[in-house]
């Protein structure tokens, strides 16, 4: 008996849910959403007393980045989400963004307020003050994945789950340490009113959007601004990358070009040192200047820049210095034994994962959000809100799959809507368009190529596994549709306003600049040597054939001439077929005249499928060019039939058809 209360004693200090997400912020929330609307058992742990805390404090001058467009022109809720950047994916109406303010760049009081209403509004299971300050695993061979995930709260509760969902975010300031780092203020604690800032010279370490904002805060009351960084200026608008220098924050750009005092440099921070003076002042010196030296011997024994070099850039002393060098990821909860490894280069600040956001050194543990960056960083959106909301998605469809037998969602359509349905995709989709060379819709072909299936918005990284992922088979080809910029047009050096910069000829389409949609068509599945081998920057491996739609300045691929016709004929070429769409007039010739009958007639005209056609409608698409004119008048002379009815009752009376044709309708229709 003692033995068996030890045993439940135990099994009561775990409690088990199948998923535990880390944090409640808008990857968190979003995957509480996908998990709650499929009945799953799952528990979402946040520090705070409210969700979203990342935004209560961030951006420091309140302005978020993320554009908040409330008119489009159009009623297409899925178009309409290519232009809101804030909301997260729901059923529910009341949570989108446009809701909650109206401004083009919201204050970020009004996302604290939002996340607040999704978590309450969904009835999201999310346990508030909770900070998961420690996670193991434990292993075992009936779990789900070989091993169990532990965790541990702040008061020493512990939690037991099969999948281990985390939304952290990156929130860890990065900071440089150098000689004199100690007089640096931080983005996270500097003071947001300008008036401290009146009459001061600033120096800011970092060139991201935290130190623009910082800049424009204090433009029009500092004596100058100086910016420094390892790496130039990136602009948003050449390097089409959300997260580089935007727009809205680059005022000290103008005045750096205009000569109005303000200036960039270029330098590698950690050979920096900082000496403060007497009255306060900080200079700014290199490191190897005080190599053997005693820092606090004072400034006058220490050799600076300018005592060798007179005009050196940063010679005048600054009344402060700021650091904004951005967040990194917080490993430093997860025990060894999970093997969370950060990246290397400039993905260090992110943890290492797979395309298909599961981490490299523990299967089961997937990351979203933005700290999920690295596998689209400074490519798509992936580390934003209106990037993240979809591959969150996306994750949810793989564990779908991969625990409960639930495939990846798709839709079944005769070949006759293929161009129709690409067509309604890449002018509706906003996760294709979001997350662009990421995430892309895969068309598997049926037998004889009858029908497709149509699966939406699938991790490209992860092509090669796509049977295992989603359930669905791959045996008789596959179309890849996917949105692109043009190869040699993005890059901070690059001039993206250069006169000649669009095309507009379908002709030209592979020449496209600007966002546009590819097809790819694939004989069979590429395999992961192929997916490995790809040429640099290509998304995809070497097609059998590809297709650009040719930019287009509306983004409104719908242009008969220029976008659905050269479409419809790369289908045609690759599938050997007619995709054409025919009159029954045209089905009833076809029937007698050829041997094999186009998909529309053999999945229309045939079945008694279609719409019921008139002389009227005859006339009309004889007069239009559409429908050649067999001269019904060939039967019936001078006689004019009163309906379309009457005509084809007319011609069957007048005229007895031949044995040998009848049997080439008999053989269509069993094809």
């Amino acid at each position: 008996l003692g033995l068996a209360l030890y045993a439940g004693s135990l099994r009561a200090a775990f409690l088990y849910h199948d998923y535990c997400v880390i944090g409640a912020g808008p990857s968190g929330l979003q995957a509480a959403y996908f998990l709650q609307q499929a009945g799953r058992d799952y528990v979402v742990f946040e520090r705070s007393h409210a969700p979203g805390s990342f935004f209560a404090l961030y951006p420091r001058h309140r302005k978020l980045i993320s554009i908040n467009k409330q008119y489009t022109g159009k009623s297409n809720d899925e178009f309409n989400l290519r232009h809101d950047w804030n909301s997260l994916l729901s059923h529910d109406r009341r949570l989108l963004f446009r809701r909650y303010s109206r401004d083009f760049f919201p204050n970020a009081d009004a996302m604290v307020h939002y996340l607040e209403d999704f978590a309450s509004l969904l009835k999201l299971q999310v346990q508030y003050n909770t900070a998961i300050i420690h996670v193991t695993l434990e292993r075992n061979e009936q779990a789900w994945n070989g091993h169990y995930f532990l965790l541990t709260d702040q008061d020493r509760q512990n939690y037991k789950c099969s999948s281990l969902l985390v939304a952290t975010g990156t929130w860890v300031p990065n900071v440089v340490n150098f000689p004199g780092s100690e007089y640096v203020e931080g983005y996270e604690t500097v003071s947001i009113n300008p008036e401290d800032f009146a009459g001061q010279t600033v120096l800011i370490l970092g060139r991201g959007n935290s130190a623009f904002e910082t800049a424009e805060n204090i433009l029009g009351v500092t004596n100058f601004i100086h910016m420094v960084s390892r790496s130039r200026v990136r602009l948003s608008w050449a390097t089409h990358y959300v997260g580089d220098l935007r727009a809205i924050n680059n005022g000290l750009l103008d005045t750096y070009q205009l000569k109005s005092l303000d200036g960039l440099l270029e330098g590698d921070l950690e050979d920096l040192a900082i000496i403060k003076d007497k009255k306060g002042k900080l200079h700014i010196t290199l490191r190897f200047y005080l190599e053997n030296r005693n820092t606090s011997a004072g400034i006058d024994s220490i050799t600076l820049p300018q005592d060798e070099l007179d005009n050196f850039a940063t010679r005048a002393p600054y009344d402060r210095v700021i650091r904004c060098l951005g967040w990194k990821f917080d490993f430093s909860i997860y025990n060894r034994s999970l093997r969370m490894m950060p990246g290397k280069g400039n993905k260090k600040k992110y943890p290492q994962i797979k395309p298909n956001y599961e981490s490299r050194g523990t299967r089961g543990l997937f990351v979203l959000g933005t700290a999920s960056h690295s596998v689209d960083f400074r490519k798509s959106a992936g580390g934003f809100i209106h990037g993240f909301r979809y591959t969150t998605r996306a994750v949810h469809r793989l564990l779908e799959n991969r625990h409960h037998g639930v495939p990846w969602p798709s839709t079944v359509y005769p070949i006759t809507q293929l161009t129709n349905s690409i067509i309604k995709r890449v002018n509706e989709a906003s996760g294709l368009y979001q997350m662009f060379s990421v995430l892309a819709d895969i068309i598997l072909l049926r037998e004889n190529a009858t029908a497709f299936e149509y699966l939406e918005e699938y991790p490209v990284g992860v092509l090669a596994e796509l049977e295992m992922q989603t359930g669905r088979k791959a045996h008789n080809g596959l179309f890849i549709v996917i949105m692109e910029y043009g190869r040699n047009f993005s890059g901070a050096d690059k001039d993206v306003f250069y006169y000649n910069r669009a095309v507009g000829e379908a002709q030209h389409a592979w020449q496209s600049n600007f966002l546009h949609p590819v097809i790819y068509y694939y004989k069979r599945l590429p395999t992961e040597r192929e997916m490995r081998l790809r040429p640099p920057d290509w998304p995809l491996p070497r097609p059998d054939a590809v297709h650009h739609i040719v930019e287009d300045f509306l983004t409104d691929w719908t242009a008969p001439n220029a976008h659905i016709l050269p479409l419809r004929r790369f289908l045609e070429n690759c599938l050997s077929t007619d995709l054409r769409n025919f009159f029954a007039e045209s089905c009833f010739l076809f029937a007698f005249t050829r041997q094999k009958l186009p998909p529309f007639c053999r999945q229309g005209y045939i079945r008694m499928r279609g719409l019921l056609g008139s002389e009227g409608l005859r006339r009309h698409a004889v007069e239009a060019g559409l429908l050649q004119d067999y001269a019904l008048t060939d039967f019936l002379g001078d006689r004019q039939p009163d309906s379309h009815e009457g005509s084809q009752d007319q011609l069957l009376r007048d005229h007895v058809v031949p044995v040998r044709p009848l049997q080439h309708l008999v053989n269509a229709k069993d094809e």
